[in-house]
């Protein structure tokens, strides 16, 4: 588990690809400090598993669904990539609940600057658009954002300095691809609600609606 809050941008050393996986090398410092084999990091948004350290890297493992969900995969020699130690008990819960599952890779839109404000638009798939609510939260690249305004597909954040600084969103441009990790929350409770809402064997709907749930006060 994790906060969403970037501890570092390491640099990727190595990334070759071995019997459907990708190993990847990834130089950091302070990521390091007391890291063991075994260890999760999120590694843009992605938890993986340390397999390795030796010389200032560590080595994770990139399984198929791993490459075919994020953009991992994409990564080469001296990439940038957010990385995050999983938390602690003690760790200040700056961000949200990030779990480092990736619900789906999304393209970059629209990237504009407003004054001071950075604003970051991302097209959604209709399965995690309806699981984004405005003022909710999302990771992007392991990112934790507040979601600023929803249209249509379009998920836009509002990014503060800060963030921009220390991570990888200051190399980003429309066209590039982001991990989005949808807030586990609204899963759990999609899930939950999915049989009372969806049609009965026999055709008809079920007596549960969203139309009853406002009836009801909810």
């Amino acid at each position: 588990m994790f906060t969403g809050i970037v501890e570092e941008v390491g640099v990727v050393a190595e990334l070759s690809r071995e019997s459907g996986r990708a190993r990847l090398v990834i130089r950091a410092e302070k990521t390091l400090e007391g890291t063991v084999y075994g260890d999760s990091i999120n590694v843009e948004g992605a938890c993986q598993t340390v397999a390795e350290l030796s010389g200032g890297t560590f080595t994770v493992f990139a399984l198929a669904e791993t490459l075919k969900k994020t953009t991992l995969g994409g990564l080469r020699a001296g990439s940038r990539v957010n990385l995050e130690r999983a938390m602690t008990p003690h760790t200040r819960m700056g961000g949200h609940m990030v779990q480092g599952h990736v619900s789906a890779a999304v393209p970059i839109r629209e990237l504009s600057h407003a004054g001071g404000n950075v604003y970051l638009s991302v097209e959604v798939p209709e399965e995690c658009i309806r699981l984004c609510v405005p003022e909710g939260s999302v990771a992007l690249d392991g990112i934790s954002l507040t979601v600023a305004k929803i249209s249509g597909p379009l998920v836009t954040v509002n990014v503060i300095p800060v963030t921009i600084d220390s991570t990888t969103l200051r190399y980003k441009k429309p066209g590039d691809t982001m991990n989005l990790e949808t807030d586990i929350i609204g899963r759990y409770v999609e899930r939950y609600l999915a049989p009372f809402i969806s049609r009965l064997g026999n055709g008809e709907h079920n007596p549960l609606s969203f139309e009853k749930l406002r009836e009801l006060g909810y």
